[in-house]
């Protein structure tokens, strides 16, 4: 697998380190792991969702939004991606209309009897883009997040998530016992509660889609197996599915 040092991605996509660094810092673009020297090194996924960050960019969205809907749990990066070429369409569509006035001007065809302002009018581009961030990012969890992490210590979001990575490999040392074990489902509902603790309120319908995201996103994936081995994601979201499944059935 072809890993790519910071230095190299700033060249193939035209972003700067610092901006890099910066991506990295507020969990934007993390690194596909850093050398034990400190070097943060990217592979194929990061080089992907990288593409996915700077096609937001080209639309205006700010790194907030972006961050909030790449990361959301039911994040689906083909429904994204038709959301984004109707996105660009539309953009397309207005700048045609804006060189046809200039056009026009240019010829002295227009008057100021007949001024025309409604190449300016971008109403559908900013409907279609609200809709966009309330499907993927206008969220209570990730504004919640934000709260928490503004206001935690140094230091505390990264120990918080090396404890969910824990959790996690944890979760994967229960495959011998089935995800729907009494021991895998007792490390789901410890992930659940610590989820709560550090980051937002993990409903039951929240920690569903972490726990597909978890094989979806091949990022996360590859991330997750490199602490727990090979599979740990695919049980964990078979854990998490049969505790949600329990949970409900429990509710009636």
């Amino acid at each position: 697998m072809r890993e790519y040092t910071v230095a190299e991605v700033s060249r193939m996509a035209g972003v700067s380190v610092r901006a890099l660094h910066h991506y990295d810092a507020i969990g934007l673009l993390r690194p596909a792991r850093t050398t034990a020297a400190g070097y943060r090194l990217y592979d194929d996924a990061s080089l992907r969702r990288l593409q996915s960050i700077l096609l937001l960019r080209e639309l205006e969205f700010p790194l907030r939004q972006i961050a909030a809907m790449l990361n959301a749990p039911a994040f689906d990066q083909q429904e994204a991606l038709s959301q984004q070429i109707h996105l660009l369409e539309l953009r397309q569509a207005h700048t045609a209309r804006l060189i046809a006035l200039a056009k026009r001007l240019q010829k002295g065809e227009d008057d100021t009897m007949n001024t025309d302002f409604t190449p300016f009018d971008k109403t559908e581009q900013q409907r279609y883009a609200a809709e966009v961030r309330e499907r993927w990012g206008d969220t209570a969890a990730y504004a919640e997040f934000e709260e928490r992490q503004q206001a935690a210590a140094p230091g505390a979001m990264e120990q918080a998530g090396n404890a969910l990575m824990a959790l996690l490999t944890d979760l994967g040392g229960c495959r011998a016992d089935g995800p729907e074990s009494a021991a895998a489902q007792a490390k789901v509902a410890a992930l659940q509660a610590h989820i709560t603790a550090h980051y937002y309120t993990c409903t039951d319908e929240i920690l569903q889609g972490l726990g597909q995201m978890y094989t979806a996103d091949e990022r996360m994936r590859k991330n997750i197996d490199a602490a727990g081995g090979e599979g740990t994601a695919a049980f964990a979201g078979q854990a998490i599915e049969a505790y949600c499944a329990a949970r409900r059935a429990a509710k009636g």
